[in-house]
């Protein structure tokens, strides 16, 4: 492995030595069986990538701000640490798996993320503020509790795929026709009750497990005249 990265993961502590590797770029400390992480942390001022997942976390101190991929699944975190709110060049945050039940407003000011994961959480809502999100390219839902979505979601400008499967959600807001770079739109698993008009360039509309079947509603039979892959 090179110098600039380091791979933790079966260990059971994390050397003192490894705070002062001020060139360290990627550092691996999954699997550990960790329950807080080192405030030393924050002296890797060069770092980038931090994989904190499978763990058993329940908060995160000062992280450097030199983060732009952050993985934090698998732990057991019932909040997005604050400490998250200061990285303002984070693009990749994964928190999957934990015990969150909400979202905080202030996720809207991570305005270099591109790619967001919260699967497999508790939260029955997605915050307004998460529409501020111009650069987001993926975000991933699935396994919560989600009944509504913020209309404020129009607002993703650059949002290519958006997996909202195993949900609870009966209707999507007529602001997502807006996500106009929207190509996959994973609705699976969800008690739907009607559809509104469909982002226009659209790939793939994935109904299966929903009350759709065998008939599409209109919005869906439109997006598969388009050219879409429609799976019911």
């Amino acid at each position: 492995m090179s110098g600039a990265a380091l791979d933790l993961r079966g260990q059971r502590a994390i050397a003192p030595e490894v705070w002062a590797r001020s060139e360290l770029l990627r550092l691996v400390a999954a699997e550990m069986e960790l329950r807080e992480l080192p405030r030393d942390v924050e002296r890797l001022t060069s770092l980038m990538t931090l994989d904190v997942a499978h763990n058993a976390l329940r908060d995160v101190p000062p992280l450097p701000g030199s983060l732009r991929i952050l993985y934090l699944g698998e732990n057991a975190l019932d909040a997005v640490p604050e400490a998250v709110r200061a990285l303002g060049a984070l693009e990749y945050l994964g928190i999957d798996d934990n015990k969150l039940e909400a979202l905080p407003e202030w996720i809207g000011e991570l305005s270099s993320l591109v790619e967001l994961r919260i699967q497999g959480n508790a939260i029955t809502s997605l915050p307004p503020a998460l529409g501020a999100l111009k650069d987001l390219r993926e975000l991933h839902t699935r396994g919560n509790g989600l009944t509504e979505l913020p209309g404020t979601i129009a607002g993703l400008a650059s949002l290519r795929h958006l997996d909202l499967r195993d949900n609870q959600l009966q209707e999507l807001p007529a602001s997502i026709a807006a996500l106009d770079r929207l190509d996959v739109l994973d609705l699976r698993a969800n008690p739907l009750r009607a559809l509104p008009e469909l982002p226009p360039n659209l790939k793939k509309l994935d109904l299966r497990w929903t009350p759709f079947f065998p008939d599409l509603p209109p919005a869906a039979q439109a997006a598969r005249d388009r050219g879409a892959v429609v799976l019911n």
